[in-house]
């Protein structure tokens, strides 16, 4: 009886795994007899992933950051390619996390192990020069933005923009009504979502900004509720204690809730870290805050590297500022205060912006997950190599 073929993936965050759980469930359609073995999270554990570390061991971001667990990240890089080299794979597919995946593409590639890429590094941003490393690597780009193929295709680089999932799973209709009932909120009144981000990096340098804007917003908007989502146990512990720090308790005005998408949902505006989050706010079409902040020695790093205009998704995605976003010495109390203020005291000047929001969803709503597997079956149905 023949083994059964095996699909490596390696996700290193929360988004790379949703990524990676619904890419399982349409590899299936192709190779209905597959195993997946790598390092996945909950989502791809629950479809029967098999897993070579914790996926948590891979969080970590910045240019600084990653020295303090370099010998940690190294070790599990070696396990996992060491794995793959003596248990070669149909295709290895790194998700995202490029510092680490690209360099084990880069390995199996040179063993002739077919190499996929699902989300483009930003090479259309910074460090071009990683192109050359990338041709190395991999054999087949799978890129979430139509403007991230050009760089792809100007180097001789397989590319394929597949579109981004979160655009197939959020519709069209507005439900704000339905999220609020969820938080015991009622149908009117103003809420706000406040979103420091899912790192404790993240959290640290944007929550205490985020939490003292709002309380001082309230002098101008007492009627105000605030929605603060915690995407885990040690957000929550670090969330709580800095609001303790700030003399803020929990409860009304200021939730703590566990659940992000509803949150933003239930919002008229969110404020929150630049990410993954500010495109599911566009999907939402909520208006939002985007604000951005690094260790100072990452920012110093990158401040000379970075070549685009913006940072925010939704901006970047327009080729145009739609959404207000401050940086680094910019994201300041009172300057986050003001914008909430504004904002919600003139929500008639969002029309446009929600209107483009919602073009933008249409661009990317292309069947992501089925449209990747497609393009790495084709890979190997090709047979050919560059």
């Amino acid at each position: 009886m023949s083994e059964r073929p095996t699909i490596g993936i390696v996700v290193g965050e929360k988004s790379g795994d949703m990524l990676g759980a619904g890419l399982m469930q349409a590899l299936l359609k192709h190779f209905p007899d597959a195993e997946f073995v790598g390092i996945g999270g909950p989502l791809m554990l629950a479809r029967g992933f098999r897993t070579l570390a914790p996926m948590e061991r891979l969080s970590v971001m910045g240019f600084v950051e990653p020295l303090g667990r370099l010998p940690e990240l190294l070790a599990i890089k070696r396990r996992v390619q060491d794995y793959f080299l003596q248990h070669p794979p149909l295709v290895f597919i790194g998700i995202d996390a490029p510092d680490f995946t690209l360099r084990i593409e880069r390995v199996l590639r040179a063993a002739h192990i077919r190499t996929v890429h699902y989300v483009s590094p930003s090479v259309w941003a910074y460090r071009e020069k990683r192109i050359h490393k990338i041709m190395q690597a991999v054999d087949l780009m799978l890129t979430l933005f139509p403007f991230e193929t050009a760089i792809y295709e100007q180097h001789g680089i397989a590319a394929q923009c597949v579109g981004h999932p979160l655009a197939d799973t959020i519709g069209f209709e507005d439900r704000r009504r339905e999220y609020r009932e969820q938080f015991g909120l009622p149908d009117d009144g103003e809420i706000v979502a406040l979103l420091p981000g899912s790192r404790a990096g993240e959290i640290k340098r944007l929550g205490p900004v985020f939490f003292s804007a709002a309380v001082e917003t309230l002098q101008s908007c007492p009627q105000l509720k605030f929605l603060i989502p915690c995407s885990s146990a040690d957000a929550r512990f670090q969330i709580s204690a800095q609001l303790k720090q700030l003399r803020i308790f929990e409860g009304d005005p200021f939730f703590l809730v566990d659940d992000s998408h509803a949150a933003i949902g239930a919002a008229n505006l969110v404020v929150l870290a630049s990410g993954t989050a500010t495109l599911e706010t566009l999907l939402l079409r909520r208006p939002m805050i985007v604000c951005y902040k690094l260790a100072a020695i990452t920012y110093a790093i990158a401040s000379r590297m970075v070549k685009i205009p913006y940072v925010a998704l939704p901006n970047l995605l327009a080729g145009k500022q739609l959404v207000p976003e401050y940086i680094q010495q910019r994201v300041t109390v009172p300057r986050v205060r003001d914008e909430i203020i504004s904002c919600l005291q003139h929500p008639e000047g969002q029309a446009t912006v929600l209107a483009q929001f919602d073009t933008i969803h249409h661009m990317l709503r292309r069947d992501a997950s089925r449209e990747a597997a497609k393009a790495i079956a084709g890979l190997l149905a090709t047979g050919a190599r560059r």
